[in-house]
C-alpha cells in the first residue's frame, strides 16, 4: 500500500482471503461487451459463482497488449457503449447492489484524454477501487499516480517474465492494491499450459514485496488456475471469458456460460489450498 493511503476495498478482500486460506479469483471483462447492461449483470452473476475482484476494460482502438479475442471484445465493447463516462457510471450503479472491488483495465490514452485529477475524482465518487494501465511505466505516472493516490485509488502495476528482480522492487514502491505477473512474454489468450517458470517468478517476487502476487495472461481453465493458486494470491482469467461472451451474446445462455466457468475455477482455487496448505505464500 502506499505511503499515506487508507485500506481500500482491495487490501482487505486480500486480508479476508489470506484468513480463509484462500486466492482472489479477477475475472477480466470488457465493459459494454455486449452492452452495459449485460456488463452489469455479468459482474452480480460472477460475484454470485465466486469471483472476488473484478476487471473491467475499458475499450481503445489500438489494444497492443492484447491478442484476438480480447481485440475483438474490445471492438465490441465500444459498440457496445463502454465509454469512459459510461463505466464509470456503471460502476455507480453497480455500487448500489455490491461492494465487490472493481479495477479499471485499459490504456493510458482514454485515461488522459478524460483527464487524470477528473477521473480520479470521478472513479472515486463512483466507487472504482483500482486503476492498471498497461502502456504506463511508473516513472511516466506521475499525473496519475498523485491524484489517485489522494482519491484512495490503487495504482496497480504489471511485471513481465523479462523484469529484472531490481527493476520488479522499484515497480512494487510504486504499486498498490497487488502486482500483477504476466505468465507469458507477449499479448493476452488462452494458453494450452502454464509457463514451467512462472511459480519460480512469483516466490521470487515475494521475497521483494509484501503486495499480493497476481497471475494472468493466458489462465484460462479451471486446471490452470488450481496450479496457479497452489502459489500465488491472485488468479486472472480475461480471454477465455471474453470468447464465451463473443459465443453468446445477449442470449439467455450468457449469464450460465460465464458463471459456470468463474464458479468451476473458483471451486478448483479452493481444493488447490486445501489439498496444499503449506503452499500458501506469507
Amino acid at each position: 500500500m502506499a505511503k499515506g493511503m487508507t485500506k481500500g476495498r482491495i487490501a482487505r478482500k486480500f486480508e479476508e482471503l489470506r484468513g480463509r486460506g484462500e486466492v482472489a479469483l479477477v475475472p477480466f471483462i470488457v465493459a459494454g461487451d455486449p452492452d452495459l447492461k449485460h456488463t452489469g449483470m455479468l459482474v452480480m452473476e460472477m460475484e454470485a459463482r465466486g469471483a472476488d475482484i473484478i476487471e473491467l476494460g475499458i475499450p481503445f482502438s489500438d489494444p497492443m497488449a492484447d491478442g484476438p479475442a480480447n481485440q475483438r471484445a474490445l471492438a465490441r465493447g465500444r459498440a457496445g457503449g463502454g465509454s469512459l463516462s459510461g463505466v464509470l457510471g456503471l460502476v455507480g450503479e453497480l455500487r448500489n447492489q455490491t461492494q465487490i472491488p472493481i479495477i479499471l483495465f485499459g490504456y493510458f490514452n482514454p485515461f488522459f484524454r478524460y483527464g487524470c485529477e477528473r477521473l480520479c475524482a470521478d472513479a472515486a465518487q463512483a466507487g472504482v477501487d483500482g486503476l492498471l494501465v498497461v502502456d504506463m511505466p511508473p516513472e511516466e505516472s506521475r499525473e496519475l499516480a498523485y491524484p489517485a493516490r489522494a482519491a484512495g485509488i490503487d495504482l496497480i502495476y504489471l511485471l513481465a517474465p523479462t523484469t529484472p528482480l531490481a527493476r520488479s522492487r522499484t515497480i512494487a514502491r510504486s504499486a498498490s492494491g497487488f502486482l500483477y505477473y504476466v505468465s507469458v512474454t507477449g499479448v493476452t489468450g488462452a494458453r494450452a499450459q502454464v509457463g514451467a517458470d512462472v511459480e519460480r517468478h512469483v516466490r521470487e517476487l515475494t521475497t521483494i514485496t509484501r503486495l499480493p502476487i497476481g497471475v494472468g495472461f493466458g489462465i484460462s481453465t479451471p486446471a490452470q488456475a488450481r496450479q496457479v493458486a497452489a502459489y500465488a494470491d491472485a488468479v486472472v482469467v480475461g480471454s477465455a471469458l471474453s470468447l464465451l461472451i463473443e459465443a453468446h451474446g445477449k442470449s439467455d445462455q450468457l449469464l450460465p456460460a460465464v458463471g459456470g466457468l468463474v464458479g468451476s475455477m473458483k471451486e478448483a482455487m479452493r481444493a488447490a489450498r486445501a489439498a496444499q496448505p503449506s503452499a500458501a505464500l506469507a
